[in-house]
């Protein structure tokens, strides 16, 4: 049976109400269903064929009864946003992201503090979870135990939507983690299926004995193999094995059961009422499950996720969806609807490829594994974007496929493993202070931890003293940050970087968190730091500016609209990386960035702009048709 709204498994249908819409929003709602809803009975029908006539007026309701109740300053906003689909993917759009409590706090905090998010030029803010999450390790949030409700200690979801409101008066827009593979062991749908209740039961998977999860184990591939092996926990109190694919405390959802799709509609647009505007979906590869697979990144995922936006779009449009999908770089595109046939799957994604190719180059010097392998991934579709980052939350895994390394004579494993060596500050010369993440001796692999300050060598410079390190360090941040900026789609600076925040080894005091390292690269602000940026002669006033300058150039540049897809240029120098981009009305944009600690100089005739000038940059120059770069230079270039 597909129930009608209600939030408690096997409660049955809550009491119906009609529904009525004035004309002009019965209008709007009839265009929206006219151009997508076709293609959610085409979702409905692949994924739950025996009930998706059911599913499909279930949701058809909601939808209605969500836009009838629409607030009207958001209701303004989709009619917005419907009319101008394209607004993510501007070259004014530039991301923050931080911890709420890490940043200020609490919710109201982070509204407290809007003009440091001002003067960089942020117009994206992705608080990240906020959401009610389970007590002790919680997997730094994701381990949700209620959806409709604020974890206590940042505030209420009326603070969320004062928070949203904020925002919004300022030209910004506010991003939330949604958990769609998992929620915690705590959460009410778990503790129902944990007493035996057999809709709760249909919403997670259960067996009873070890028949399933070795069958399934045979072809999964762990994700935490040192503090988390294993893909299953056995529930002693009701003699049960459940499908725990990250920790024992986070169960995964069945998404076999329309009742959790129906669910998650009603999760989502919550948080689209309180004027969230970006809907970050985590762990999304996870999603299906199938036996005799990795149960990663099945057809399935895309269908649903296809889905999920396309309902979403019907009721607000407002709100976008972004993929968060650490995978292999064939599989990074798909979730933005490429393939055939194409579709409109997530808005915005993540980049893993990029950012995992800017720390491979910086610490080799040699830029041709990183060209090679972002020339072969191919462009988002039109409609879509990347979400673009040097650091984020996680580890970073050395996601440098074989055939790429080859390009520059280089054996993948041994370049892997060079790159932990590398940013752990093992290798002989290494600037960095990071520390290896879940280093699984069984394969070689492991990952890094580490603030982007630390892994640029800005804190071992800063406790050396070493002023011409320092120099160095900060050009390496910077330049990071400048393909980042210029790559298209949206540039994310992580809480921190614009003022070189370290290391944060304080979470060794804890015990819910002191086994897990990416904790020291989630510092809390330090906003004493922040107010030194407002001195000249400081650190901080020197990163701080460059970020406000890169942003400055980038509002500058309408070429940098995600639309206009960056190509690579081979100009035959190793350690340059040229990407190009043309866009129809204005024109070529070129982007130079040298990953080595040698001056290089290139002709501007070799870039097709024998007029150039030089938009913006650092560590170069323009002279006689050539563009010169020093050590970590990199260039911003226009025609004229």
């Amino acid at each position: 049976m597909i129930r009608q709204h209600d939030a408690t498994p096997g409660a049955g249908p809550s009491e119906q109400r009609e529904t009525v819409l004035d004309p002009l929003r019965r209008a709007v709602l009839d265009a929206r269903l006219a151009r997508r809803w076709p293609v959610v009975r085409a979702g409905l029908d692949a994924l739950y064929p025996p009930v998706a006539e059911a599913l499909g007026e279930v949701l058809h309701q909601r939808a209605e009864r969500f836009i009838a109740d629409r607030d009207p300053a958001l209701f303004r906003r989709d009619l917005q946003r419907d009319a101008d689909p394209g607004w993510f993917q501007r070259s004014e759009q530039i991301g923050y992201v931080c911890y709420a409590d890490r940043f200020a706090g609490s919710l109201a905090g982070v509204a407290e503090h809007l003009d440091h998010l001002e003067r960089l030029g942020v117009t994206y803010l992705h608080v990240m979870p906020v959401l009610r999450a389970r007590e002790g390790e919680n997997d730094g949030g994701y381990a949700v135990v209620a959806y409709d409700e604020i974890e206590p200690a940042l505030g209420t979801m009326d603070d969320l939507a004062a928070l949203a409101g904020s925002l919004h008066g300022r030209g910004m827009n506010l991003c939330v983690d949604v958990v769609l593979n998992h929620t915690a062991a705590e959460h009410p749908w778990a503790r129902r299926a944990r007493q035996g209740d057999p809709v709760a039961r249909g919403y997670y998977f259960f067996f009873p004995d070890r028949t399933m999860p070795d069958r399934y184990e045979a072809t999964l591939r762990e994700i935490f193999p040192t503090f988390a092996p294993g893909s299953f926990t056995w529930l002693e109190d009701c003699r049960q094995w459940v499908w725990t694919t990250f920790h024992e405390f986070q169960w995964d959802l069945n998404w076999s059961n329309p009742e959790v799709f129906a669910e998650f509609v009603d999760i989502m647009l919550g948080l689209a009422e309180r004027g969230v505007d970006v809907l970050r979906l985590d762990a999304v590869p996870f999603l299906w499950k199938r036996e005799g697979t990795s149960c990663e990144n099945l057809p399935e995922v895309h269908v649903l996720l296809t889905t999920l936006r396309a309902v979403l779009a019907v009721a607000a449009p407002a709100t976008i969806v972004k993929s968060e999908a650490i995978v292999a770089p064939d599989d990074l595109l798909a979730y933005l609807g490429a393939g055939q046939p194409p579709r409109h799957e997530c808005d915005i994604g993540y980049d893993n490829q990029l950012m995992v190719q800017l720390w491979s180059s910086l610490a080799a010097g040699d830029a041709r594994v990183m060209g090679h392998a972002l020339g072969r991934m191919g462009h988002p579709p039109a409609n879509a974007a990347w979400v673009n980052y040097v650091r984020c939350h996680d580890d970073i895994g050395w996601a440098v496929m074989d055939e790429d390394a080859a390009v520059a004579g280089w054996s993948g494993p041994a370049h892997r493993s060079f790159l932990n060596e590398f940013y752990s500050g093992r290798f002989p010369g290494s600037y960095a202070t990071g520390e290896v993440f879940q280093f699984n001796p069984a394969t070689g692999d492991g990952r890094i931890s580490g603030s982007a300050a630390a892994l640029c060598g800005i804190e071992r410079a800063r406790r050396t003293g070493d002023g011409a390190a320092l120099d160095l360090a900060c050009r390496r941040l910077e330049l990071l940050y400048a393909v980042v900026y210029a790559y298209g789609g949206i540039p994310l600076v992580y809480m921190g970087d614009e003022i070189g925040l370290g290391n944060d080894h304080a979470y060794l005091d804890d015990p819910a968190r002191r086994d897990d390292n990416r904790w020291m690269h989630r510092p809390a602000m330090d906003w004493a730091a922040a107010a030194r940026a407002a001195r000249a002669g400081t650190l901080e006033a020197r990163l701080f500016d460059a970020f406000v300058a890169l942003g400055r150039a980038r509002r500058g540049a309408p070429a940098l609209d995600a639309a206009c897809p960056a190509d690579v240029v081979d100009l035959g120098e190793p350690s340059v990386l040229c990407l190009s981009r043309t866009h129809p009305v204005h024109g070529r944009f070129v982007v130079l960035a040298n990953v080595g600690l040698g001056p290089v100089a290139v002709s501007t005739d070799r870039l097709g702009l024998p007029a150039a000038t030089l938009h913006h940059g650092s560590a170069a120059h323009l002279a006689l048709g050539m563009v010169h770069l020093d050590s970590l230079g990199y260039a911003w270039l226009t025609p004229g």
